[in-house]
């Protein structure tokens, strides 16, 4: 062979592209991960199998199979195909880093590539991926088994909940275009508590002391805000100032709430089954709370035809009820909550509904998460009853806009009292719930433009 064929060959081996190092590990987790499913089967499963016990046999049956691989491996490779496999068996794959670190809040999965994750109010882009669809599909699976629900062609959406009470949502194709979508909204360990909202600048310490009187005076409260503005967080808040001597009835869609009281019950909706039978609503759990001897009722989000039952219940003895409404203002959650009776099917006049709602509802904390990622409640609003064929409302507290930003982008405006004491002053007064005149003591609020 000449000097010059013997170059050209040489060159042409140099311009085949080497593998990179990464792509070949992944395809190695994905031959080991495979093999451990085949050789464990059903024990992995097996419920009446310890954690300890099915980590050891995993750690040993991995160590046997590492063994068997041909492709030379470094120790620290080793560990990290070691960590991820025992991750993608007993965990959830690559979201166990983000579910432990408590800096993240909420994580999405837009498809096998793709997870960003939210850190102190703001999105990014992780970096992590998944190894393809499949295994994505996997981890779907895996979680919503858990608390008894499927997902598949026949049910391609899902709610349901980690073991911590972390939110959790899924949905596959056909419904989603481009692969399977996840979306994780974390809870803490620790719930929040009051003293945690004063110290993120959500709310004041003189609005904290107005809202446990609040709850303790039995006054009917709706949280509203945006998605994620931080409204469930305010209601466990608000749940807390309950007294321990009290039974509590908590109805949810997928439970969240991490009440401390000692007499809780917590009911839970069901989704119909693969026939469309079976279906539990939240609707239905209100009506039956009624029957549990409850005194409060908390309601984890009114969306739909329940809001009627919950105006009734409040109506008829059961004050001191705690709900949530996703609405952009305490004038919005007086629409939202007529457009959701109207959703029961009760052909009720428009008067005879607002009336249900003035009678029912005394105290509407309106929410939201601000441009700068940082959740406040802008709004604590009095309902203060019919003047004609409209509901009034009276603001008490207000969040001022416009003392600007600091140097970090943040809000450096706070809640603010409008100076007027509340109609029912004089009721929390007579239950031996007194308010100090500092509380609505007037502040100057400036113009200010909500973000």
């Amino acid at each position: 062979m000449s000097l010059h064929q013997r170059l050209t060959e040489a060159r042409a081996v140099e311009d085949v592209p080497e593998v990179p190092r990464r792509q070949i590990l992944d395809e190695i987790n994905k031959r080991i991960h495979q093999q451990l499913i085949e050789a464990l089967g059903p024990e992995l499963y097996d419920r009446s199998t310890s954690s300890d016990e099915l980590k050891a046999k995993i750690a040993d049956k991995l160590k046997e199979l590492m063994a068997r691989e041909q492709t030379q491996l470094s120790p620290a490779e080793k560990s990290r195909l070691n960590e991820e496999i025992s991750n993608d068996v007993l965990g959830y794959g690559p979201l166990d880093q983000f579910l432990k670190n408590t800096e993240v809040t909420e994580i999405m999965v837009n498809g096998a590539e793709s997870i960003y994750i939210e850190r102190f109010g703001k999105l990014e882009l992780s970096g992590e991926k998944f190894l393809d669809e499949n295994h994505l599909r996997r981890i779907i699976e895996k979680i919503v088994a858990q608390v008894g629900r499927r997902i598949d062609e026949s049910v391609p959406m899902v709610d349901a909940r980690l073991q911590d009470g972390s939110r959790v949502n899924a949905i596959i194709p056909p419904l989603a275009i481009g692969g399977p979508k996840l979306t994780i909204r974390k809870f803490a360990a620790d719930p929040f508590k009051v003293e945690d909202l004063i110290g993120f600048g959500t709310l004041a310490p003189k609005v904290a002391m107005f809202l446990e009187a609040c709850v303790r005076g039995r006054l009917n409260v709706i949280v509203s805000g945006g998605t994620g503005s931080g409204k469930t967080t305010t209601l466990n808040v608000l749940s807390s100032f309950i007294p321990t001597d009290e039974r509590i009835v908590t109805i949810e869609d997928a439970v969240e709430l991490q009440l401390h009281q000692d007499h809780v019950v917590q009911l839970e909706s069901r989704p119909a089954n693969i026939e469309g039978k079976g279906e539990v609503a939240i609707r239905d759990l209100v009506r039956n709370a009624l029957r549990m001897r409850p005194d409060r009722i908390v309601v984890g989000e009114a969306r739909g035809g329940e809001a009627l039952d919950m105006l009734q219940a409040m109506n008829t003895g059961h004050d001191g009820s705690l709900s949530t409404v996703h609405a952009n203002s305490p004038r919005d959650v007086l629409s939202r909550l007529e457009t959701m009776v109207l959703m029961s099917g009760m052909e009720l006049p428009i008067r005879a509904i607002r009336e249900q709602v003035s009678s029912a509802i005394d105290i509407i904390i309106q929410q939201a998460r601000l441009r700068d990622g940082t959740r406040r409640i802008t709004h604590v609003t009095e309902v203060q009853g019919m003047e004609g064929d409209i509901i009034t409302l009276q603001d008490l507290f207000l969040f001022d806009f416009s003392m600007g930003l600091d140097e970090a982008g943040k809000f450096k405006g706070k809640l603010k009292s409008t100076g007027i004491r509340p109609k029912f002053a004089q009721r929390l007064q007579d239950l031996g719930i007194p308010l100090p005149g500092e509380v609505f003591q007037f502040e100057y609020i400036g113009r200010g433009t909500a973000s």
